[in-house]
């Protein structure tokens, strides 16, 4: 798992990320002092835990969840328990009390081990369309209507005219569904549907107001795909 920790207690970012680091199976992609600095990275990086204290200057734990979209696995580790019943209504992971031990911090992210496990959604296809799970319900989407997807660590955002849905799956898994005639990988977290593409300038796709970036790996498929004339 790809894991990010905000913390502005030093001491405690240099604890969890010793534990981290002598983790098999996680690795992790920053320790921030900030949630200013994390919802930074947050934008730009997949992440799949986030080991969050909730006391912070400029942008507090709870102020950080509120505001990502989707919202990793959260673990809270923090000095103040009085907290513990409203993270709950965030759907946290785990919530712990200062000071944190190897064995409290074993058992948090076994949960999150379980629950990632449990959450694992599988993406359906039938003709034209993919099922997906949202809001506890599955929705068919025409495969027309897409126009991109987005990969945020083992999340997806799929965008349509309609609206976006975001779930928990993989981009291997959801490219296994869709049909390849139709759609391009232009970067390692993005997927675009070819009919969709409005312009290409430099190293950017444009599609309605999203600009996505052409990664350099994906630009001789993307430019074979092209009917250039």
């Amino acid at each position: 798992m790809n894991c990010v920790i905000v913390d502005d207690d030093e001491l405690s970012r240099s604890i969890l990320e010793d534990l981290i680091n002598d983790t098999d199976g996680y690795s992790l992609v920053c320790s921030c002092e900030t949630g200013v600095d994390a919802f930074k990275v947050l934008q730009e990086e997949p992440v799949d835990l986030l080991f969050l204290d909730i006391e912070m200057p400029k942008m507090d734990g709870m102020e950080l969840i509120k505001n990502l979209n989707p919202l990793p696995q959260v673990i809270f580790i923090t000095s103040h328990p009085e907290y513990a019943a409203e993270s709950y209504e965030y759907d946290v992971t785990d919530f712990i009390q200062k000071p944190l031990t190897h064995g409290r911090f074993l058992k948090a992210i076994k949960k999150a081990e379980q629950r990632f496990k449990v959450e694992k959604v599988n993406i359906s296809s039938e003709g034209d369309s993919i099922f997906i799970k949202a809001d506890s319900r599955l929705v068919r989407i025409n495969l027309k209507e897409i126009n991109y997807i987005e990969a945020l660590g083992n999340y997806m955002k799929i965008y349509t005219n309609e609206g976006r849905f975001t779930i928990l799956s993989t981009m291997k898994e959801i490219a296994e569904k869709l049909s390849g005639s139709d759609f391009v990988r232009v970067h390692r977290s993005y997927i675009v549907r070819l009919d969709r593409i409005e312009s290409i300038e430099d190293h950017y796709i444009k599609i309605g107001a999203k600009h996505i970036s052409i990664g350099k790996a994906y630009k001789d498929e993307l430019v074979s795909r092209l009917n250039l004339l």
